[in-house]
């Protein structure tokens, strides 16, 4: 990561070539964190503090974030009612428009259970809000540095176009990226259901390049194992899935549902099972975020409910 990207700044005539490869990385970066905010990668808590300051330079933000919004908020929701990341928040309709304005859409509503759980960290555990705040410091910090270098080495403005194409574009993309597969993963999926709550993408390419985060089911079912488990738990589930979510490949997937589907309905996505905002019980879903979080450290998985 850090060779990609500085490698821009040492030689800008690399950006054309070297800034997809950045984009790539940050991707990576970002589901290595939450790899990492599920199952620790060291033993060490400092070594585990510092790793995640430095995958959130490229990921693009302090890796904090995935304990409230993810481990403990959406792992315990998975796409009800509750859950800030739900894919049914105004329209359980899945076109292109939706998927692609999902971000800034669960990018507002995670900044809640975020903000709560700072406040929690503050006031009941003061190392937890030190850790919180070192990692914004560092993030921000280093993204100012970075950028005021790139401005040295090559002016005010042929700086901030390093800057942008070396480091800040990839975060974007990164985060972009990976609330897209969490709407994927999740849309038209039936959460009351004990295998069919995720869309898993079985294909062996891309569950190479991004650790086995593609096989969804099986990291939701078993949200603590390590990721190079995932094959193995997939296919101890995967004959109870529904055919319909668990597709081989991806960029196939996309075009049959966001191009084909455009004229011929029917190679879109349908609902699977029950929709997420039915409740068995046949009470109103309230998609309000109730504040249940609790300011724990990383690696703690809410149970499924």
């Amino acid at each position: 990561m850090p060779v990609v990207a500085l490698s821009m700044y040492a030689n800008p005539g690399l950006i054309p070539w070297l800034s997809p490869l950045a984009c790539y990385l940050a991707l990576s970066a970002g589901v290595i964190a939450h790899n990492h905010n599920h199952c620790p990668t060291f033993r060490n808590r400092k070594a585990n503090d510092v790793f995640g300051m430095w995958l959130s330079i490229f990921y693009g933000y302090p890796t904090f974030a995935w304990i409230p919004t993810h481990n403990l908020n959406h792992h315990k929701y998975v796409n009800k009612a509750g859950d800030a990341t739900i894919t049914w928040r105004y329209t359980n309709k899945h076109n292109w428009w939706v998927a692609s304005t999902y971000f800034y859409v669960s990018s507002y509503f995670q900044s809640d259970p975020i903000k709560a759980f700072i406040r929690k960290a503050r006031t009941n555990n003061p190392a937890l809000f030190r850790q919180i705040v070192t990692q914004y410091v560092v993030w921000a910090g280093t993204h100012l540095a970075l950028l005021g270098l790139a401005m040295v080495l090559h002016g005010p403005w042929a700086g901030a176009k390093v800057w942008l194409f070396a480091f800040a574009l990839p975060a974007f993309f990164a985060l972009w990226t990976i609330m897209f597969f969490n709407y994927i993963q999740h849309v038209h999926t039936d959460p009351w259901s004990e295998h069919n709550h995720s869309r898993s993408f079985t294909g062996t390419l891309i569950n190479f390049f991004l650790f086995n985060n593609a096989l969804h089911a099986a990291h939701h079912e078993m949200p603590g194992a390590h990721w190079s488990t995932l094959r193995e738990a997939h296919a101890r589930i995967d004959a109870e899935i529904h055919p319909d979510l668990k597709p081989r490949y991806f960029f196939p997937w996309c075009f049959s549902n966001y191009v084909l589907a455009l004229v011929a309905p029917r190679f879109g996505t349908q609902q699977i099972g029950r929709a997420p905002f039915t409740p068995p019980s046949g009470e109103k879903a309230e998609v309000a975020f109730g504040d249940e979080l609790e300011a724990v450290e990383s690696g703690v998985n809410a149970a499924r409910i």
